[in-house]
């Protein structure tokens, strides 16, 4: 067991970052540490998400991720407001996406029906808003996506014995990291799921963890079996963020079209691509992306205005793709990393865990040459 898998009360340093709640439940129950992503809900949902997790954790510990970007439009965060950032939401990328939508018959969503919230966490104000709800719950750690959280939410999660994450993906982030005062460092290679850097993990996190040492660090990307996390450890990762391996799971909340999609695919089905967020996230290749990324696409904006201008699309999408809208299908994706190929059945989480961290003790026993 790693220093920092006591220090959170934890059996195995395997962190698990998820938006489904049942998924983090799963994780933590088994011995290893759920953490809830944030961004995909407003502050009453989650609430409601943070509520459920307390009741089924089992008095396990858990954490939240949120997104606090540094910067965004060129400006610093908090700059500008919703309404004016709507405002810088281009024409000709509105009439792009709803003519994509037209192409492949997705419907609008009906009258009355409640619409995503196009801003959610990519700003400092709903970042912020997860934060407040988030430390009304027995929170372990909160982790931040894009860069260190600012230095009161550190100062005031400290002040409550909540460690601070935050991930990286250059030896140097890192380290501004670690000086403005985070706990863990979360190294993310190139290889994984959502947004991530240009740096692969084998080179990644040996630089990272010579460069904050002694702070502890999780090696993510490309890392959803044993042999992968005891090629992390003997690296010198104190433990695993894994995120893509439990889309898969029978807990994950994934629509059965999406399942297939993943289980069928191979590590080159996926793509780095600005489409969901304006920034470069890995995610499965489909249409979708292929059209923001094609000759008529009109570009992608910077974060947040990227998103504001998709989340109603994508709220379509996702809907029609469940009741089985072949166009829907089609361009329905996720942000899942290239170890995407190694998912080829529904597991329980639990055995994920299990399998996950026997075969990480049996590689280490094989290199004791």
């Amino acid at each position: 067991m790693s220093e920092l898998a006591k220090r959170l009360g934890i059996e195995f340093p395997v962190f698990a970052f998820s938006h489904c709640r049942d998924v983090v439940a799963a994780v933590s129950r088994a011995g290893g540490f759920g953490v809830l992503g944030a961004v995909a809900y407003s502050p009453e949902q989650l609430e409601e998400e943070l509520a459920w997790i307390d009741e089924h954790v089992g008095g396990k510990p858990y954490g939240v991720d949120t997104v606090i970007p540094v910067k965004y439009v060129g400006k610093d965060v908090g700059d500008l407001s919703k309404e004016d950032l709507e405002k810088h939401v281009p024409a000709a990328h509105k009439r792009f996406i709803e003519d994509l939508l037209a192409r492949y018959e997705v419907p609008e969503i009906p009258k009355g029906v409640e619409h995503t919230e196009s801003l959610l966490g990519w700003s400092a104000s709903g970042g912020r808003a997860h934060v407040e709800v988030a430390l009304k719950h027995p929170i372990r750690l909160i982790a931040n996506a894009l860069g260190p959280p600012p230095s009161d939410i550190i100062e005031t999660a400290h002040q409550r014995d909540i460690l601070v994450a935050a991930l990286c993906g250059t030896p140097e982030h890192a380290l501004r990291q670690k000086e403005a005062g985070v706990d863990i460092i979360i190294s993310s290679g190139y290889e994984a799921g959502g947004h991530t850097g240009e740096i692969g993990s084998m080179v990644l996190i040996p630089q990272i963890v010579d460069a904050v040492a002694p702070l502890p660090v999780l090696a993510g990307g490309g890392i959803a079996n044993g042999r992968q996390m005891a090629a992390a450890m003997v690296l010198g990762a104190a433990g695993v963020w894994c995120g893509s391996v439990w889309l898969t799971t029978n807990e994950s909340d994934c629509v059965p079209a999406l399942v297939d999609k993943m289980l069928k695919a191979s590590s080159l089905d996926t793509v780095r691509s600005r489409a969901i967020s304006g920034k470069p996230a890995r995610q499965l290749k489909t249409p979708y992306t292929e059209a923001w990324d094609g000759k008529d696409s009109p570009g992608t904006l910077p974060m947040p205005l990227q998103w504001m201008a998709t989340a109603d699309a994508q709220q379509r999408i996702y809907r029609y793709a469940q009741t089985g809208r072949p166009g829907s299908a089609e361009l329905l994706g996720t942000p899942v990393g290239q170890l995407v190929g190694q998912l080829t059945q529904r597991r329980a989480v639990k055995d994920v865990v299990q399998d996950m961290v026997s075969e990480c003790y049996e590689a280490l026993e094989r290199t004791r040459l």
